[in-house]
């Protein structure tokens, strides 16, 4: 017991789980965000298969979000000396690295969903207008400001992050 306790009561611990909450939470929104779009896709494939081009599209962008996420994972993970395998932090470093990583995480998850929403509702602008197909990309792209946004606070709060 002892030894798992001092696992936790070190920064590793937190840095690990700073990274999981990196990844996992904007991967879960953006295969929601993703799938959401995609459902709503197929339905409009079957009568118009040549609409795919446009469709695809407005399909790609909630999964930037998962994008955002994996980088920021992967730079707490170069930064930390996660990868060579040899990490050794203190308990506030870990702290600061958990932190930072909680805005792309968490905005992350819920913006991937909204914009798969709207994404899919754009969808229906294809089926009807597909002229419009760019009022529908534009509406989408809105919800992705705010994912922008946190990975943009996550990225300058690792990178000043004492180590």
């Amino acid at each position: 017991m002892d030894g798992f306790m001092s696992f936790l009561n070190n920064g590793n611990f937190l840095a690990y789980l700073g990274v999981a909450v990196a990844v996992l939470f904007s991967g879960i929104g953006s295969a929601k965000g993703v799938g959401l779009v995609g459902e709503a896709t197929s339905g409009i494939l079957i009568d118009d298969p040549d609409k795919y081009g446009q469709c695809i599209v407005l399909q790609a962008l909630p999964g930037t979000q998962g994008i955002y996420g994996f980088l920021i994972g992967f730079i707490i993970m170069l930064n930390t000396g996660m990868m060579g395998g040899t990490v050794n932090l203190s308990l506030e470093t870990g702290a600061y690295i958990l932190a930072s990583a909680m805005p792309v995480g968490f905005v992350g998850l819920l913006s991937a969903v909204a914009q798969g929403r709207v994404a899919a509702a754009g969808i229906s602008v294809v089926a009807k207008r597909p002229d419009q197909v760019a009022k529908a990309i534009v509406s989408a792209a809105m919800v992705e400001t705010y994912a922008i946004l946190a990975f943009l606070i996550s990225l300058l709060l690792v990178f000043n992050i004492p180590m």
